[in-house]
């Protein structure tokens, strides 16, 4: 009862950052760290949704990513494969909603089946809304919703006189997903790279230096209790 009893933010997105140091320190394979780093977020997202949080995006893989060696890349593409098989099982047991943002079309056909088969099969849960992205960066969904804005305007389905704010978040990956209230950054590095430029206009940061698989359920309390520390404003305004 104590944790909702707080100001807990309603959406909170998550750069999963430091699974590789992990591994490092305890003289494992970089996988390894992944590997554990994915079992983290199956907790967080329980305990997530326990607080009263109702969106989690977490930033699964980059489009800056893929210049990591070949041997990684294929072991973190395999590990997905094996994590979305089991997020099929998680969304049906804990009645949670899972949407990828990003750009799946250059992944192998057997994850985007996957993908979509997860999306369509939780799509009507009534639990955790849980985001992840993969093969995301932002800049890159920006200039894909820009083209696509363009299309429409091709189209004569579009006019200047339509296009605001509003309308321009229609045409990105998180069209009907609030924007975040809470960042969370683990393993010190304290840069957005890349991630949600456009919907963290107005969230609040928290830096750690806990790397991800060492994050629990007691800091992502502390994360929430610095959220509720911070005074908010909104143009100026108290």
């Amino acid at each position: 009862m104590e944790e909702t009893q707080q100001n807990v933010p309603n959406h909170v997105a998550i750069i999963l950052d430091g699974n590789g140091r992990w591994a490092k320190k305890r003289g494992f394979p970089r996988n390894a760290g992944h590997m554990q780093g994915s079992k983290t977020v199956e907790k967080i997202c329980e305990e997530a949704y326990n607080m009263g949080i109702k969106y989690l995006t977490v930033y699964a893989f980059s489009t800056e990513n893929w210049s990591r060696p070949k041997e990684e890349v294929d072991a973190l593409m395999k590990l997905l494969g094996t994590y979305l098989k089991n997020c099929l099982k998680t969304s049906k047991k804990n009645n949670m909603r899972v949407r990828v943002i990003g750009d799946i079309t250059p992944l192998k056909e057997d994850l985007k089946e996957k993908i979509i088969e997860l999306e369509e099969v939780s799509k009507n849960n009534t639990g955790l809304n849980f985001q992840v992205a993969l093969n995301y960066g932002s800049r890159d969904e920006i200039i894909r919703a820009i083209k696509e804005m363009m299309l429409d305007y091709e189209k004569n389905k579009l006019t200047l006189d339509e296009i605001n704010e509003t309308c321009f978040s229609n045409y990105l990956d998180t069209k009907g997903i609030p924007d975040p209230d809470l960042l969370i950054r683990t393993s010190g590095e304290q840069r957005l790279s890349n991630y949600l430029l456009w919907q963290l206009a107005y969230t609040e940061f928290y830096f750690t230096d806990v790397l991800w698989p060492d994050f629990n359920k007691a800091e992502l309390k502390k994360a929430v209790e610095y959220y509720n520390s911070r005074e908010r404003r909104f143009g100026g305004v108290k």
